[in-house]
């Protein structure tokens, strides 16, 4: 009885200790989840930074490479009294293709391209056999023609005798009278006939019409010619240029337009002759600017006797005149061709781009003269891209110096 009173108290008291003990294992357990979750926490606050600040300074990169670095330079000044120089063509002072006037095959040429002739020369000769039937013909005829006239003359006057004496009519003298006019007629007819194949016949030898020098050859023996340029099978047979004095045609721009006339004196340098000058005069003007190109043609006059300028070359003219007045050189890599006109960038106090429209005066090989659109103090951009925009902003980065003048 004593062990069974007192086995339930002991299985009571162990259940009771069983339950008041602490859950030391699930503490631990928290503890380690607040240590990873605040490691994470720090982590993404350190990538989420990172990748902000590398935004800025992307968005910096781009906004600092967006800008265009440039070089500026400022435009040379030109002397207060400069000479006028203009391009100019030469070109012979007459020249004229030589066209056949009458058909055949080319029999033989005489001279060839480069020769120099005098007026008269003989050039080619051609071979005309349809001409030369056709002459001989006209002859036969004016001879038949002359024979029937003569005829008719002997028998109007005969009837004119009889009628004195009443052995034939009226009516019979006025027929053979008429019949004598029209052969009168007929013999001047024929012989007109014969005058034209005869001029034409002549065509068959060509000759130079003025002294100069044959440019072009485009015949050979045994060409079929024809006569005349009208057809697309005619064709000149040669072009013949007058070489002395030459023709020396300059485009004077607007600005310039009053300052040449008529007797002015101007002196041509080529690239091939340097230190040699060759001087004529300017003889005429077109009397009205270009609209187009707003310029003057103008004719200079240039003696060449010994033929050493040539047709076609291109010259520098040098006009016996000075231009007044403050002029700008700039460089033509720093020039920009739109719609509106030739223009420059100039950068201004800010750093932004101010598109200026040029009014420009003469071409000096690698710059041009600039009358008006910017000053010497004004920075403009060498080498702009196409694409610049007036307001875009720039960076300089080489100091600003001067052009070169050319």
């Amino acid at each position: 009885m004593s062990q069974t009173s007192i086995e339930p108290p002991l299985m009571e008291a162990g259940h009771d200790s069983s339950r008041s003990a602490p859950p030391g294992g699930q503490g631990q357990l928290m503890k380690w989840f607040l240590v990873l979750f605040l490691v994470f926490l720090v982590l993404g606050i350190y990538s989420f930074t990172q990748k902000k600040a590398s935004q800025q300074v992307l968005a910096k990169q781009t906004d600092r490479m967006a800008i265009l670095h440039v070089a500026v330079v400022h435009a040379t000044p030109l002397s207060g009294e400069s000479e006028l120089v203009l391009p100019g063509n030469i070109q012979s002072y007459v020249e004229s293709p030589i066209y056949a006037r009458t058909n055949g095959y080319l029999k033989k040429w005489y001279k060839d391209i480069g020769s120099h002739v005098a007026k008269g020369d003989l050039l080619a000769e051609i071979d005309t056999p349809e001409v030369d039937a056709q002459l001989a013909q006209a002859r036969a005829d004016l001879a038949t023609s002359q024979a029937n006239v003569k005829l008719a003359g002997i028998t109007a006057q005969r009837y004119q005798e009889l009628l004195n004496s009443d052995a034939v009519s009226k009516q019979d003298v006025d027929n053979y009278n008429g019949d004598y006019a029209a052969k009168q007629a007929m013999v001047q007819s024929a012989a007109a006939n014969l005058q034209r194949l005869e001029e034409l016949e002549s065509f068959k030898r060509v000759y130079a019409p003025f002294a100069g020098v044959i440019t072009k050859r485009n015949v050979d023996i045994g060409t079929l010619i024809n006569a005349g340029n009208g057809g697309t099978s005619t064709r000149e047979m040669f072009d013949l240029a007058q070489t002395d004095p030459l023709r020396v045609y300059v485009a004077a721009p607007q600005t310039f337009a009053n300052a040449i006339h008529d007797g002015m004196k101007a002196c041509l340098e080529l690239t091939e002759f340097p230190g040699q000058s060759f001087c004529g005069k300017v003889v005429r003007s077109a009397g009205a600017v270009d609209p187009t190109t707003r310029t003057l043609l103008t004719e200079v006059d240039v003696p060449n006797p010994s033929n050493i300028l040539l047709e076609g070359e291109y010259a520098q003219v040098h006009f016996d005149a000075k231009l007044a007045g403050e002029h700008l050189s700039v460089p033509n890599n720093a020039l920009l061709f739109r719609p509106t006109g030739t223009m420059v960038a100039v950068v201004d106090a800010n750093n932004h781009i101010d598109l200026r429209r040029l009014t420009i005066g003469r071409d000096l090989g690698t710059s041009v003269e600039v009358l008006a659109g910017i000053t010497a103090n004004d920075p403009f951009i060498l080498n702009p891209p196409d694409a610049i925009d007036p307001g875009q902003q720039v960076t300089i980065s080489q100091p600003s110096a001067t052009a070169q003048a050319h």
